[in-house]
């Protein structure tokens, strides 16, 4: 069994993915006993469809912003001018 990426868990949890899944899930053994029509199935997974594709536009723009950032210097205490003492 491949490792778990434990660093990719919290935007899981942020964008709700877990119910997203389970929820298709449920929709199929729906369908599969009759609890729901074909046109319900489809158009429940046509919303998921549109939300893993939001999903994967905001990775995209995460990981595009992360690989342009730049680290930022911050200035050494010792040498910040206090002002002018005199």
């Amino acid at each position: 069994m491949a490792t778990r990426n434990y660093t990719s868990a919290p935007i899981t949890e942020q964008l709700g993915l877990t119910s997203i899944i389970t929820g298709l899930a449920s929709d199929l053994e729906q369908l599969r006993a009759g609890k729901i029509s074909l046109n319900d199935a489809m158009a429940r997974s046509m919303l998921a469809k549109q939300i893993f594709n939001g999903v994967r536009i905001y990775l995209n723009g995460a990981k595009l912003m992360s690989d342009l950032a730049r680290p930022v210097e911050l200035p050494n205490p010792d040498s910040t001018p206090k002002g002018d003492k005199g």
